[in-house]
């Protein structure tokens, strides 16, 4: 009886570290594909739209976008004098949504302008999406 507890216990964490591995690399795999749109997305909007894309990275030292000093990064577009701040992500949550309103709000301080904000996701859950209508944020899904 003890042996068939100890073999289920090994089957057991060996289960838990499969699923930490499956879970690691589905991480892995939203980076790439982010990766990969934002990269198509760029190609797009340089070569089809003549707009220029860019990675705006700044140090926030008062801690205003995460509370603490720290780097926030985001992607630029500016076409026609207009700016967008453009996030793309694997799944958007409510706090990713607040997370790019305060690094709009950061940008434009930083700036002086005042950007457009948009989300690319295949997925944002509904608090996200109706934060991100309150706060005027565009939002692209499937």
């Amino acid at each position: 009886m003890g042996e068939i507890k100890a073999l289920r216990e090994d089957m057991n964490e060996g289960f838990g570290l499969l699923r930490r591995h499956i879970d690691a690399l589905g991480a892995r795999w939203g980076l790439l594909a982010e990766k990969a749109f934002r990269e198509g997305l760029r190609g797009l909007v340089e070569r089809v739209f003549g707009g220029r894309v860019e990675r705006w990275s700044r140090y926030d030292w008062e801690g205003f976008v995460f509370g603490y000093p720290s780097v926030v990064e985001a992607d630029l577009i500016v076409r026609d004098g207009k700016h967008i701040l453009v996030e793309v992500k694997s799944s958007v949550s409510r706090g990713d949504v607040y997370e790019l309103w305060r690094i709009g709000k950061l940008y434009e301080r930083v700036r002086g302008v005042k950007p457009k904000l948009a989300i690319v996701s295949p997925y944002i859950d509904d608090a996200a999406k109706k934060t991100a209508e309150r706060l005027g944020i565009e939002i692209y899904v499937p």
